[in-house]
């Protein structure tokens, strides 16, 4: 580990005033508002995965005294919940490591913290976060519905003729009602490690990182637990109202964590195929197009939950085996 000093606070200061400057970006009602939010978990993790704990616990404080002033402090704790103290202990996470012999593995190397466990922790940490800003701003089944009203009215203002009937208004807040946090929770989760993952690749070019770089596609899998919760969750989703909604939440977090982790089985099962550049790209197209064939590799995730443990050799920073 590297040694804490004062360089190791001004980072982690700068990564909170970065930080905080595009949440408040995001803040300004843009088309890229979710981008600019996700993106501002980059600097906490660059900060935490390069110059360790004390850099991200700076960081995370500095933005919170930063969006506080600029803005409000409402709008600091709801930065702080969703994004940036779960982008601290994820940094946190991946940089605990341990002597393998302990574990009864090799002398002379050492053993990271899983990146399933990691992963799997993501996904209880934005289950967590969406709970607390539903509650800040009062979300409940009367919100839900007044949204859905907005959307009939703009409908029947570009279209005049159309008047669903009550019926098919109901059904359609039920869905709603169901797939909004779903949905929010599952894109939320996937922005999260894809921050993670290019603020490893930035570390790791820079030559910073504590954690030696690992072979994802071997690696990143859920805990066996995970399974569940998501289907506790998929179970609660069929209950309707509060208890409903947090069922579909706990849902598309961890289904998220799954799709991932079902997408790095297709990676790892393709590798060394001749053809596995094309069926690669035709895997991930037709996810974004058609939606369905993410089944598939939520699928794969469930079916595949083992824990590896990467190992890197003791005062190096190399490429990691996994056992």
């Amino acid at each position: 580990m590297k040694t804490v000093n004062s360089t190791s606070l001004l980072i982690g200061a700068l990564a909170g005033v970065t930080a905080a400057l595009l949440s408040l970006g995001a803040n300004t009602q843009s088309s890229f508002a979710i981008v600019l939010y996700a993106g501002s978990a980059l600097p906490i993790l660059i900060a935490g995965l390069g110059w360790g704990n004390l850099a991200a616990i700076a960081a995370v404080v500095v933005a919170g005294l930063t969006g506080s002033v600029l803005v409000s402090p409402y709008f600091a704790l709801l930065i702080l919940v969703i994004t940036l103290i779960p982008a601290a202990w994820l940094s946190h996470l991946a940089n605990l490591a341990r002597p393998a012999s302990e574990l009864g593995g090799p002398e002379n190397a050492m053993a990271w913290y899983p990146l399933s466990d990691i992963l799997t922790q993501l996904a209880l940490l934005v289950t967590i976060g969406m709970i607390v800003v539903g509650v800040i701003v009062g979300y409940d089944q009367s919100m839900s519905d007044r949204m859905v009203d907005l959307v009939l009215q703009a409908l029947k203002a570009q279209e005049p003729l159309y008047d669903p009937d009550a019926t098919a208004i109901a059904q359609f807040k039920a869905v709603f009602s169901v797939a909004l946090p779903l949905i929010q929770g599952a894109v939320w989760m996937l922005m999260l490690f894809a921050a993670y993952y290019i603020a490893t690749r930035v570390t790791q070019i820079a030559r910073n990182n504590l954690r030696p770089r690992e072979d994802m596609p071997s690696t990143l899998r859920m805990h066996r637990y995970a399974i569940f919760a998501f289907l506790g969750g998929l179970l609660l989703c069929f209950v309707g109202g509060t208890i409903g909604a947090l069922g579909a939440l706990v849902c598309g977090t961890f289904g998220a964590g799954f799709l991932l982790s079902g997408f790095a089985v297709f990676h790892f099962r393709t590798r060394g195929k001749s053809w596995r550049l094309p069926v690669l790209w035709i895997g991930y197209l037709s996810v974004v197009l058609f939606t369905i064939p993410a089944l598939f590799f939520l699928l794969s995730g469930l079916m595949d939950t083992r824990r590896a443990i990467a190992l890197s050799p003791t005062g190096k920073t190399t490429e990691t085996k996994d056992t």
